[in-house]
């Protein structure tokens, strides 16, 4: 099957210096890399994309059904320390 790309010129320029050097067309090039993106298993996600999936970073339950911002703490505790409200 024979499918046409348009690529930004300076790419073009790294991918004829990468096929010369390497003594490899660009079409083996390519479909190397489309191999490594589509066919070969996914790379598991990292530790901190697993923690904000679980809903562990960017928010605090504090035994509240509704998750509270760092931000609503810290006014939480400046309104509790100074007994007034904070816009």
């Amino acid at each position: 099957m024979t499918t046409t790309v348009r690529i930004p010129h300076r790419l073009e320029q790294t991918l004829a210096q990468y096929c010369t050097k390497t003594r490899r067309s660009k079409s083996e090039v390519i479909i190397e890399l489309l191999e490594q993106r589509f066919v070969r298993e996914p790379v598991a996600a990292s530790p901190y994309e697993i923690a904000c999936e679980a809903g562990f970073i960017g928010s605090f339950t504090s035994g509240t059904s509704t998750p509270i911002t760092a931000k609503e703490r810290v006014k939480a505790a400046i309104r509790q320390k100074h007994g007034h409200s904070v816009a």
